[in-house]
């Protein structure tokens, strides 16, 4: 799973996800993408289902970019546990997602195979997402 190797603060707080993204929100590698349109948290899990799913399709011909990593820490306390007695401990990673935003870049394939890649790693997801190339 993608998680930091190390960070200055061990937990953080929920934030807002309020905006669009301006960084990130053009193709920079590959002719091919898949850009957010909601927003969402992606867990490390999700990210690497929907790679897998990208590296079927395509039968690992070409290229694979993941433009997002899952840096933010969330919390989870055991499931008997009371209220209080603090903030629990780190459960997973995941990545915070806002319209516009790429998050997997592909190169080196046909258009079609592209789309239907695309589409089978954007089931793999929680938020709304759209095919996107260099010619549009």
């Amino acid at each position: 799973m993608l998680q930091p190797r190390k960070s200055k603060y061990q937990k953080q707080f929920r934030g807002k996800m309020k905006g669009i993204s301006v960084r990130g929100s053009s193709l920079a590698f590959g002719n091919y993408g898949l850009k957010s349109l909601s927003r969402g948290w992606l867990t490390a899990a999700q990210i690497e289902a929907a790679r897998k799913s990208l590296a079927h399709y395509t039968k690992r011909a070409g290229k694979i970019w993941v433009r997002i990593f899952p840096d933010k820490p969330v919390t989870a306390k055991s499931q008997g546990a009371g209220m209080g007695s603090g903030k629990g401990e780190i459960a997973r990673y995941v990545a915070v997602v806002t319209p516009g935003r790429i998050l997997f870049e592909l190169a080196g394939v046909p258009k079609e195979i592209a789309q239907k890649a695309t589409k089978g790693a954007a089931d793999k997801l929680p938020v709304k997402t759209k095919f996107i190339s260099e010619e549009s």
